[in-house]
C-alpha cells in the first residue's frame, strides 16, 4: 500500500498531508490525514484500484454527493469526495475512539446496557438517513465508531454509490455489495431494491452479535452463510446469553425477520423498541415504568405491619397500604409499583433499600397499624432508597373515624416530599371518602384480602363481606362494584349460572348510579357486560374508564380479555400492550400477550413475549410460591418455551392446590394442549365445564387450545356452552 500513498499524495499535496495507515476494507484502504485547509485531522479513504478502474468516476462521485447531505449526531459526515490519479476518495473526520469491531474483539460480549444504548444509536442513525432517501446497504460492527460510549455511523452512501456505479460488474473482480454475514436476505438474493427495513435487518445482526459475541448466522462458505438465513429460524439471543431480557429478544428477533413485512416497518420503530425500560431491566428484578428525570418520583408502598396486640389487622394493614398505592396512582408524575410487587416483600426480612432497588424504584413507604378498639396509631416512613434517609415521617394517634383523613395527609405529604404536582383534580379524587361509614369500609377492606387470593373460596368470601359493606352503607359504589367483580369471576370460573351474571350486572349498574366518574365502577361494569356477550356496550364502558383514569391497569387489562374472547386479536395486542407499559411488573398481562400474538399467527413476537412473560412470573413465584394462577400460566409459557418438565411441575403443583378448581383445571388443559398431550387436555377441559368454567368465546379464541380445534370431543364440550 506504499505504492497507493506515493500515487496519491502528489495529487493531494496542496490539501492534504498524508500520515499513515490506520485500516484496510474490502473495499478501501483508510490514511490519516492532514487538512492543511482546515488543520483539522480527518479519515481519507481510497477505494482499492481495481474498484476504481471498474466503477468510474462519473457516477460513483455523483451517487457520493447525496451521504454529503446528512447531518446527525450518529452519523459520521462526509467532508469532501474526488479523484486523484485514477483513484476515488471521500474524506470524513478522524474519530479518536475504536471501531465497534475493534471492541468486539477485545470484549466479545458488551454489557447489555451499552449494546441497547450503541443499538438505539445506530437506529437513530438510520432512522434520520432513510427519511432522506438514503439507505445504507452495510451495517457492520467495522462501520460503527464507538467515541465516548456513543455510536457514529460511518460510510453512509458509499454501497450505494459503489451500487449504482458498478452494477453486476462488480461480481467479475470478486466484490459484493454488502456483507454477507450482515445482509439481509432480499440483498443477498438480490431481488428488487433494498430499503430501509433491509438495514434494520443488519442492524439486528449487529445487535445480536453484541449481545452475544456472534453473527446470528454463520458458514464455511459464504453460500452456506447465506443459505441458513434463508432456511434457518433466528437464534435465541437468551439461550447464549440469559440476563438478556425477554423484551429485548423481542425486539432483535423482529429485526432478524427473514421476510421485511415482519419486520419494524421503521428504524424509528426500533429507537422506540430499544427505549422501553423492559428491554434493560435483568430477569432478576421487578420492571417499573418508565423512570423520570429523578430518581426519586417512584416508589413502592409496602403492606403496613400489624402492630396490634391480637395481630388480627392483617387485612387492614394491606388494606391501608392498597389504598394508598391507589391515591398515589393518580398522581400524574408519580410512578408507583404495584401492590402484586410490592406485596411480595411482604414478611420477608430484607433492607428497605434493598426492596427498593429490586423494585426499581426511588423511595419506599413503609409504616405500622396498631388498631385497638376504635382507636388507631399508624406510623409511616418515607425512605430514599439511594442513601436510606428518611425523607418524611409522621405518626398518627386518631380514632378509627379518622382514617380517610389520615390516608389523604399521606398522599399529600409524599407528593411534598418527592416535589411532584399534585393537580386539583387529583386532590379531589384523593380527599373524596369512598363511603360515610368506617365500619363498611372495614369490611369492605376485608373483601379486598380475600378477592386478592384468586380462589373460589376466597372470592365467594370477598363477596360477602362487600354485601356486609353496602348493608351498612347502600350508597358504597366500589362494594357494589366488588360485588359485580366477584360474580362475574365466579360466573366465569366456578359456576357459569344465570344468576350470577344478573348479580354482576345488576351490582355494576347500581355501581354506576352511585357514582359515574369512578373509573373503577365503568370497569367492573365493562366486564359483566363482556362476559354476558352484551360487547358494544362492553367495550364502551370500558373506554370511559379510560377516560377517566388513563393510568388505571385493570381498565386496560379486562378491556384487552374481553377484545381476546370476542376474537378482536389486533385490538386485543394493542390493549394488552398498553397494559404491560402500565404494569410491567405484572405476570398476568404479557402472558395473555402472548396468547393473543400466538391466536394472530405472529410466532416470533408470540415466543419472546411468552420468555418475558415467563421470567415475570418466575419471579413473582420467588415471592409467592403457592400462587396457583402464576403456577398455571408459567406452566405454559414454560411449555411454550421448550422446558416441558418445569411447566409439568408448575401443573401438578397448581392442581393440587385445589384438584376440583375448573379455573386450575381449564390452565393445566391449556398446558397440556400446548405439549400435544391431547386426551389429558380434553380430559381436563371437561372437568373444567363440569365444575362451573362456563366462557364459550373464550375457550373457542384461546391459541393455547387451536390443537383441539376439530376434534369430536371438544366440539362435543363447545356446543354444551350454548
Amino acid at each position: 500500500m506504499a505504492d497507493l500513498r506515493s500515487r496519491l499524495q502528489p495529487a493531494l499535496a496542496d490539501r492534504y498531508r498524508i500520515e499513515r495507515e490506520v485500516g484496510r476494507g474490502g473495499m478501501a484502504t483508510v490514511f490519516l490525514a492532514q487538512d492543511l485547509k482546515h488543520d483539522r485531522r480527518v479519515a481519507l479513504k481510497v477505494l482499492h484500484p481495481e474498484l476504481a478502474a471498474t466503477l468510474g468516476s462519473e457516477r460513483f462521485l455523483r451517487e457520493i454527493q447525496i451521504a454529503a447531505r446528512l447531518q446527525h449526531p450518529h452519523i459520521l459526515p462526509l467532508y469532501d469526495s474526488g479523484q486523484a490519479d485514477t483513484l476515488l476518495y471521500y474524506v470524513m473526520p478522524f474519530v479518536e475512539g475504536e471501531s465497534l469491531r475493534d471492541r468486539l474483539n477485545r470484549e466479545r460480549q458488551l454489557p447489555v446496557e451499552d449494546a441497547v444504548t450503541l443499538g438505539r444509536d445506530i437506529a437513530a442513525a438510520l432512522d434520520y438517513a432513510h427519511r432522506q432517501g438514503v439507505v445504507h446497504r452495510d451495517i457492520k460492527p467495522e462501520n460503527v465508531m464507538v467515541h465516548e460510549g456513543e455510536a457514529v455511523v460511518t460510510d453512509f452512501g458509499i454501497a450505494k454509490a459503489v451500487s449504482a456505479a458498478g452494477g453486476e460488474s462488480l461480481t467479475q473482480i470478486g466484490l459484493a455489495v454488502g456483507t454477507p454475514a450482515y445482509m439481509s436476505p432480499e440483498q443477498a438474493s438480490g431481488e428488487g431494491e433494498p430499503d430501509g427495513r433491509s438495514d434494520v435487518y443488519s442492524l439486528g445482526c449487529v445487535l445480536f452479535e453484541m449481545l452475544t459475541g456472534s453473527a446470528p448466522f454463520t458458514g464455511s462458505t459464504v453460500q452456506a452463510l447465506i443459505t441458513k438465513r434463508f432456511t434457518d429460524p433466528v437464534p435465541s439471543v437468551r439461550a447464549a446469553r440469559k440476563e438478556v431480557t425477554g423484551e429485548l429478544e423481542l425486539v432483535v428477533t423482529k429485526a432478524l425477520a427473514r421476510d421485511p413485512g415482519d419486520r419494524f416497518a421503521s428504524a424509528s420503530q426500533v429507537v422506540q423498541a430499544l427505549g422501553s425500560p423492559r428491554v434493560m431491566t435483568p430477569p432478576n428484578a421487578t420492571p417499573l415504568a418508565t423512570p423520570t428525570a429523578t430518581d426519586r418520583k417512584s416508589i413502592a408502598v409496602l403492606p403496613f405491619a400489624d402492630m396490634s396486640p391480637q395481630k388480627d389487622q392483617e387485612y387492614f394493614c394491606e388494606g391501608m397500604a392498597e389504598e394508598l398505592i391507589n391515591a398515589l396512582m393518580k398522581i400524574e408524575e408519580l410512578h408507583v409499583a404495584s401492590r402484586t410487587s410490592a406485596f411480595g416483600f411482604k414478611g420477608k426480612d430484607q433492607d428497605i433499600q434493598e426492596i427498593g432497588r429490586q423494585l426499581n424504584v426511588g423511595s419506599v413507604l413503609g409504616g405500622s397499624v396498631r388498631k385497638a378498639g376504635n382507636k388507631l396509631r399508624i406510623t409511616a416512613q418515607l425512605i430514599h432508597v439511594a442513601d436510606g434517609y428518611h425523607v418524611w415521617s409522621e405518626r398518627y394517634d386518631r380514632d378509627m373515624e379518622d382514617i380517610f383523613a389520615i390516608q389523604d395527609e399521606i398522599a399529600q405529604n409524599i407528593a411534598k416530599a418527592l416535589r411532584v404536582v399534585l393537580s386539583e383534580k387529583a386532590k379531589r379524587a384523593i380527599e373524596k371518602p369512598p363511603t360515610a361509614d368506617v365500619e363498611a369500609y372495614d369490611y369492605y377492606l376485608r373483601g379486598r384480602q380475600f378477592f386478592h387470593q384468586w380462589r373460589r373460596k376466597g372470592v365467594e368470601h370477598a363477596r360477602r363481606m362487600f354485601e356486609r359493606a353496602i348493608e351498612i352503607d347502600p350508597n358504597y359504589a366500589l362494594a357494589h362494584a366488588g360485588i359485580a367483580d366477584c360474580c362475574a369471576f365466579i360466573y366465569t370460573y366456578w359456576d357459569a349460572s344465570a344468576a350470577h351474571l344478573e348479580r354482576a350486572d345488576s351490582a355494576s349498574r347500581k355501581a354506576i348510579e352511585l357514582d359515574p366518574e369512578l373509573a373503577e365502577v365503568h370497569t367492573s361494569r365493562g366486564l359483566a357486560l363482556g362476559f354476558a356477550k352484551r360487547y358494544s356496550e362492553a367495550n364502551a364502558e370500558f373506554e370511559t374508564a379510560i377516560r377517566l383514569s388513563p393510568k388505571l391497569f385493570e381498565a386496560r387489562y379486562f378491556y384487552a380479555r374481553v377484545l381476546l374472547q370476542q376474537g378482536r386479536l389486533a385490538e386485543a395486542v394493542t390493549s394488552f400492550e398498553e397494559a404491560c407499559r402500565l404494569r410491567p411488573d405484572d405476570y398476568l398481562a404479557p402472558n395473555f400477550l402472548a396468547m393473543a400474538y400466538e391466536g394472530m399467527g405472529q410466532t416470533v413476537e408470540s415466543k419472546a413475549t411468552y420468555g418475558r412473560a415467563l421470567q415475570l412470573t418466575e419471579r413473582h413465584l420467588e415471592l409467592n410460591p403457592d400462587d396457583a394462577r402464576a403456577l398455571n400460566l408459567g406452566a405454559i409459557a414454560s411449555a411454550r418455551q421448550g422446558q416441558k418438565e418445569q411447566g409439568l411441575e408448575w401443573a401438578r403443583r397448581a392442581l393440587a392446590v385445589d384438584p376440583e378448581d375448573s379455573g386450575m383445571l381449564y390452565n393445566t388443559a391449556c398446558f397440556f394442549a400446548v405439549q400435544g398431550e391431547r386426551a389429558e387436555a380434553l380430559d381436563c377441559l371437561e372437568k373444567a365445564v363440569n365444575f362451573g368454567f362456563g366462557l364459550r368465546g373464550w375457550i373457542q379464541n384461546d391459541a393455547d387450545l387451536m390443537s383441539l380445534h376439530g376434534d369430536p370431543r371438544f366440539e362435543a364440550i363447545v356446543q354444551r356452552l350454548g
